[in-house]
């Protein structure tokens, strides 16, 4: 019989799940689709995307989570909802048990956020509730020896912020945080296009731009991509052709910004692991990490080798579940338990 431990990346962007056994066994966009009119749930995750930017007057998709927190309490429990009976019924064919859950958590929220949360998860149908921060999430899933006495440092890129931490003896040593991550790359190339060739792009246009032709230093071959919008004084569409060297212009800021938080945290960190920091590298993690060049650009900027974990992606939600399975070692780094009543 398998077991019902799962655990969640809960991403600005994207919910991962993983269950205990079986690894990831589900990722979607965090996105709801709802009637305004009728407070009617019309779709959630990949359904609900794919209407963004395309519905009618009365139907708005919504992101519940901003900035890595919970924004809309009602919508994320919902979607929670869904996405844990969705994992179960893919896992189980018998009766309906409980699972134990961890969530994965920026390292900067409030209590009042967390307790949001684990609210959340609880409601959603959770039989236990444990938060992890997801820089130690994202190191566990990296599969870094965060219990021995030595620093490692990893710095997890999502959609919403970018978490940096120093972690050693099972705990963070150093961390830091800012909310300039992938959502903000995606604004930060729609002001481009939008500044420079007077064309509105949408939300997913820009990611794909990101993600297609982003770097985060000038290539030796420049890539190139159509790029359709509307026309700012026609109103009409329009396609232009964006090129490599451009996000690199539209994305300077962003990178640059997220270098500097990334040096201010081994400022703090203390002498003993600098060395550690040193000879271990940094490791990237998050969507964000697979940015072309980041890591290259990140170890010019602060002076450290910097690697992309193999499982950049995966590696918040693996670790997650990671610290479930062996929670006799990670029991003390998982906080914040609530049992349902």
């Amino acid at each position: 019989m398998w077991s019902c431990d799962i655990g969640i990346d809960l991403g600005t962007a994207n919910t991962l799940v993983y269950h205990k056994g079986r690894g990831i066994v589900l990722q979607e966009p965090s996105v709801v689709a709802i009637n305004i009119d009728s407070g009617k749930i019309l779709a959630v995750g990949e359904e609900a995307k794919l209407m963004i930017g395309r519905t009618p007057g009365n139907i708005t998709a919504i992101r519940p989570l901003k900035d890595g927190v919970i924004a809309d309490f009602d919508i994320a429990k919902v979607m929670l909802q869904n996405f844990i009976r969705k994992t179960m019924a893919s896992i189980r064919s018998v009766k309906w048990v409980k699972p134990r859950v961890v969530v994965g958590i920026p390292s900067c929220i409030t209590s009042v956020e967390k307790k949001a949360i684990i609210d959340a998860a609880l409601q959603a149908g959770a039989k236990e509730a444990f938060l992890i921060e997801e820089p130690l999430a994202a190191a566990i899933g990296a599969k870094l020896p965060i219990i021995e006495p030595v620093g490692n440092m990893v710095v997890d890129i999502g959609g919403g912020t970018t978490d940096v931490a120093i972690v050693s003896l099972g705990g963070i040593v150093a961390s830091n945080s800012t909310k300039i991550a992938g959502n903000e790359m995606d604004e930060a190339i729609t002001r481009f296009i939008k500044q420079k060739y007077n064309l509105l792009i949408g939300e997913r246009t820009a990611e794909n731009i990101k993600i297609t032709i982003g770097t985060a230093l000038p290539l030796q071959e420049e890539l190139q991509m159509p790029v359709a919008g509307r026309d700012l004084a026609t109103g009409l569409p329009r396609t232009i052709n964006f090129s490599s060297a451009e996000t690199y212009t539209a994305l300077r800021d962003s990178v640059k910004q997220i270098a500097d938080v990334v040096k201010q945290t081994i400022e703090s960190c203390p002498p003993e692991l600098v060395s550690d920091i040193l000879e271990r590298g940094i490791v990237l993690a998050g969507g964000v990490a697979l940015l072309r060049n980041i890591d290259s650009m990140l170890a010019q900027e602060t002076g450290v080798p910097v690697v992309v974990a193999e499982n950049a992606l995966t590696a918040v939600a693996e670790g997650t579940g990671i610290a479930l399975e062996e929670i006799e070692i990670y029991k003390r780094i998982l906080k914040d338990k609530r049992f349902a009543s």
